[in-house]
C-alpha cells in the first residue's frame, strides 16, 4: 500500500510518502520532499522495488491521488507487472491501513520538526532503525516487520 502525509518544519511543509507490505506491515519503500508531487511517490514506490525486487503479479493498493493516478506512477508500476488497486472515489476507509501507519508514525515520532535536515534524519531513524526493526506490531502477532518476515522465510525453507 502506498499513501502520503504531510509534515511541518521550521522551514514549511515536507511531505512523506511510504510503501508498506501488508503481509509483514515492513515499510519497503519511502521518500522526502517539500513537494508532495509524482515525483516523490515514484522515488518512494522505487524505493521499494529495488528494495524487494517482487515478481509480477503483486497487488498494490493507494489513493486516487493525482500522484498516484499519475501516468509516471502507473507505468512504473505497469513496467513491474504490479496491479494497480484504488480506493473508490470519495470513500477514504479504502486506504485505512495507510492512515493508520501514518497516524501511529506521527502520535509516536511526532509531525513537527525543527528543520528538514532534522526531519529526514529523525524519520529515517524511525522507519529504518526502530519500525521496521524493532516496534512489535499486533496486526503480526507481536513482533517486529523484520522478525515476522525472517519467521515466514523460515516457515517457508522448511
Amino acid at each position: 500500500m502506498g499513501d502520503t502525509t504531510e509534515l511541518i518544519t521550521g522551514e514549511g511543509r515536507l511531505y512523506l510518502a511510504a510503501v508498506v507490505d501488508l503481509f509483514s506491515r515492513f515499510v519497503v519503500g519511502w521518500a522526502v520532499s517539500a513537494s508532495n508531487n509524482r515525483h516523490l511517490t515514484v522515488k518512494a514506490l522505487e524505493m521499494a522495488l529495488q528494495r524487494r525486487g517482487p515478481a509480477g503479479g503483486l497487488l498494490h493498493h493507494s489513493d486516487r491521488g493525482s500522484t498516484y493516478a499519475s501516468e509516471d506512477y502507473q507505468d512504473v508500476l505497469d513496467a513491474a507487472g504490479i496491479t494497480c488497486s484504488m480506493s473508490r472515489r470519495g470513500n477514504c476507509y479504502d486506504n485505512a491501513a495507510a492512515e493508520s501507519w501514518f497516524s501511529t508514525l506521527k502520535s509516536e515520532l511526532g509531525e513537527r520538526f525543527e528543520t528538514n535536515a532534522a526531519a529526514k534524519e529523525q524519520l529515517f531513524d524511525y522507519i529504518e532503525v526502530f519500525y521496521n526493526q524493532q516496534r512489535r506490531h499486533s496486526a503480526i502477532g507481536y513482533v517486529s516487520p523484520a522478525e515476522f518476515e525472517r519467521a515466514a522465510r523460515e516457515r517457508q525453507a522448511a
